[in-house]
This record gives structure tokens, C-alpha cells and sequence, in this order.
């Protein structure tokens, strides 16, 4: 008797939707996850409040995410993967500085706007102390730092930049960037508005931009269209 080979398409078929309804699942459960996590920190946020918000029971949740320290732990992976992925510019020596900066502050931004909760979540673990991250981040956020230092001082060893202490140079361009997610409450109560806008965005850039090339020396040229 022949075999019936259309039932093996068919089960191809069911494969790939069971993996692209637990893909979806899962981002449903992060996209919730990072705002409770950032709304109420680690020990405040619950399982239960997260599968609440993602419509789905407790113990649905914990098949895809066992513990709360796991599910913690890749959004914080998620948050930093994004966050790394954009802030790979420094990368080459040869680059025009002023171009690579401008580029910098811009991507820096843009995580601020576009991914306010997961900078704030991220935030919060290192104000108090990375007590469930800072293995991962000295292993992938302090060689990167150390990668961009080493590009700044191979600027000022050419002379392209003027003499600069690099790492607090970084240290300001984060606290400025990241505080338009960080401290958005603030700033929208100074404000008086319910958010911030894309040109409060384009705003800061500029201006934070402008500050960054005025202390290494660099003439500041308006942004191109």
C-alpha cells in the first residue's frame, strides 16, 4: 500500500505555525514583561501582573518562562541586544569623528524614544547595583566602552580631536541621551505636556550634539536633510 506523503507537508505546516504562535506568545509576554519590570522594578513586578497584561493565565506564562529571575533576565538580554546593536558605530578610527558623534547621539536618542520602557528597566537594575545583571554587563557593555575609549584616543593621538578625558566624555553623552527616556516624567512636568515629541527629540539632538563637537574641538556644521 502506498503511503500517503501529502500528510507530510501538512505536518511541516503545523511545525512552523506551533513555532510562530510560541514566538508571538512570546513577545507578547516581553513586550509586557519590560513595562512591568520597569514600572515597578524586580521585586515589585509579579508573574501574575505580566500574564494578566498579556492575556494569558499564570501558569500559561511560566511554560514559556519558568521563574520571574528567568523572564528578568532575557528582557534585560532583548534590552541590551537592541541597545548594543545601535551603539555599534564607534567602530572605526577612520571615520570623520564628527560624522560618527552625530550618528552616536542620534541612535542614542532615537533607543530613547522608540524603547523608553527598556531603557528604564535597564536603568533601574543599575541604580541598584546590577544585583542580576552585572555579570553580563562587564562581559558586554565594558569591552564595547573600552573598544569606543580606544577610538577616541586614537583621535586625539592623530589630532583630529582635541584632548579629551573619553571616558567621561561617554559617561555624558549616556546620561544626557538616556535621561529623555529615564526621566521623560520630568521632563513632560516641566513641559506641561502628556509626552514628549519627535522635536523635543530632534531639539536635544541638536543641542547635545552641538556640546559634545564644541568640547573635542570640532567645528559644528548643521545636520544635513
Amino acid at each position: 500500500m502506498a503511503s500517503d506523503k501529502s500528510s507530510i507537508p501538512q505536518v511541516k505546516n503545523a511545525g512552523g505555525r506551533r513555532l510562530q504562535n510560541r514566538d508571538r506568545l512570546e513577545a507578547d509576554i516581553l513586550e509586557q514583561a519590560v513595562r512591568v519590570f520597569a514600572e515597578n522594578g524586580y521585586e515589585g513586578a509579579s508573574i501574575a501582573t505580566i500574564a494578566e497584561r498579556a492575556g494569558m493565565s499564570k501558569q500559561n506564562l511560566m511554560y514559556y518562562f519558568p521563574s520571574k529571575q528567568l523572564l528578568y533576565q532575557r528582557v534585560l538580554d532583548d534590552v541590551l541586544d537592541d541597545w548594543l546593536a545601535r551603539m555599534d558605530i564607534l567602530a572605526n578610527e577612520h571615520d570623520e569623528p564628527r560624522d560618527v558623534l552625530r550618528a552616536y547621539i542620534g541612535a542614542k536618542l532615537r533607543f530613547s524614544r522608540e524603547q523608553p520602557w527598556a531603557s528604564r528597566v535597564y536603568a533601574l537594575e543599575v541604580i541598584n547595583g546590577a544585583p542580576l545583571y552585572g555579570a553580563q554587563i562587564r562581559d558586554r557593555v565594558v569591552p564595547l566602552l573600552r573598544k569606543d575609549i580606544a577610538v577616541f584616543e586614537e583621535w586625539i593621538a592623530a589630532g583630529r580631536i582635541a584632548p579629551v578625558n573619553a571616558t567621561h566624555l561617554m559617561f555624558t553623552i549616556w546620561a544626557m541621551t538616556q535621561s529623555y527616556a529615564d526621566f521623560s516624567a520630568q521632563m513632560t512636568l516641566v513641559l506641561d505636556r502628556k509626552q514628549l515629541t519627535r522635536k523635543d527629540y530632534e531639539d536635544a539632538e541638536l543641542l547635545i550634539t552641538h556640546m559634545v563637537l564644541a568640547s573635542i574641538a570640532l567645528p559644528v556644521t548643521a545636520p544635513g536633510p
